[in-house]
């Protein structure tokens, strides 16, 4: 049998709605370049929607496929890549109230991107299970004993926490836990067509799954620079969401859109046009691939099937490590 020498890495999302563009520019594309670099681990953390949408617990099921389908769709492969459900792993729960006893309601109270998603989600008293969050996520990396989580920016400080959690264990128990790397991304975010964070919630968001009409009906109402009002009025293009698009998407039109733009020689209407012209051809592939796996009705609970045996026998193994270090494997 041929040991597995790669490292293994953890990264994924939460149901709350289908993937776009931002999503791709931020990490799905980075992660079909990981399937052959690493031991992929996708997770779809369903039990993390409840610290913020407990209302929405109906449109879970459907959002789990969504994103399958999602990440099939633009390249991820369910024969290097594990994809599971969160909830399906036991093993994760009970890692996560172990782990809780190694940090503080103060350390985790501290975390910026707690304070800043509990005040996006506009609740004025958090549960414990969202002030908590951050330990559920070390519990989704720990299970699997990943080596390195792929993360934006705003995502560190859970890695950070996660860090100093496995390495408390570690101390006080003996060495269980690799110490996880933070894998930061070398694409900025890609804005929303309001100018704000792309996002599901803010309704300013190009999914992957529109389709051709929807894609152009989006692009021209995408705010641009808005002193330039004319074709002839020099444009900034380093303001301008149009601008950045071509910039993660195709940077070589970018350096033709920004010379044009600066010497007024072109439009923002003929601009968009020709934007949503380019993101339609880029994305027919994926919406190829993605009608051609829906029509498939076993795929989805097959690889997700495949995905929990893979992840639970490894969370299973990760858990008999704890409490053997931590001495509560009794057998009694």
């Amino acid at each position: 049998m041929v040991q597995n020498t790669k490292k293994i890495i953890l990264t994924g999302d939460r149901p709350t709605g289908p993937l776009h563009l931002g999503h791709y520019v931020g990490s799905l594309k980075n992660r079909v370049d990981f399937q052959d670099k690493y031991d992929s681990y996708f997770i779809i953390a369903d039990y993390q929607v409840l610290t913020d949408q407990l209302s929405k617990t109906e449109s879970i099921e459907k959002n789990i496929r969504e994103i399958v389908l999602d990440y099939l769709s633009v390249g991820i492969d369910s024969k290097k890549s594990t994809i599971f459900i969160q909830s399906q792993i036991p093993e994760i729960a009970e890692l996560t109230f172990l782990l809780s006893m190694l940090i503080t309601v103060a350390r985790a109270e501290r975390n910026p991107t707690v304070k800043d998603e509990i005040r996006a989600s506009g609740t004025k008293k958090a549960s414990l299970g969202f002030i908590s969050y951050p330990v559920s996520q070390a519990a989704d990396i720990l299970c699997v004993r990943a080596d390195a989580v792929p993360v934006g920016k705003d995502q560190l400080p859970h890695i950070e926490i996660t860090r100093e959690i496995a390495s408390t264990f570690n101390r006080l128990f003996g060495k269980v836990f690799p110490i996880p790397e933070a894998i930061m991304g070398q694409t900025p975010t890609l804005p929303g067509l309001d100018g704000q964070k792309m996002s599901k919630s803010r309704g300013n968001a190009i999914f992957l799954s529109d389709d051709k009409k929807t894609v152009g009906e989006k692009v021209m109402k995408a705010i641009t620079d808005p002193k330039k009002i004319r074709i002839d009025d020099p444009g900034r293009p380093e303001i301008c969401n149009i601008y950045q698009y071509y910039q993660a998407f195709f940077p070589d039109k970018a350096k033709e859109v920004k010379t044009l733009c600066e010497a007024g020689k072109i439009g923002c209407v003929a601009c968009k046009k020709d934007l949503a012209k380019m993101l339609n051809e880029f994305l027919d592939p994926i919406r190829e691939k993605r009608n051609n796996f829906a029509k498939q009705p076993n795929l989805i609970k097959e690889i997700l099937e495949q995905g929990r045996i893979k992840t639970q026998k490894r969370a299973a193994e990760t858990l008999a490590l704890v409490k053997d270090a931590m001495k509560i494997d009794y057998r009694l």
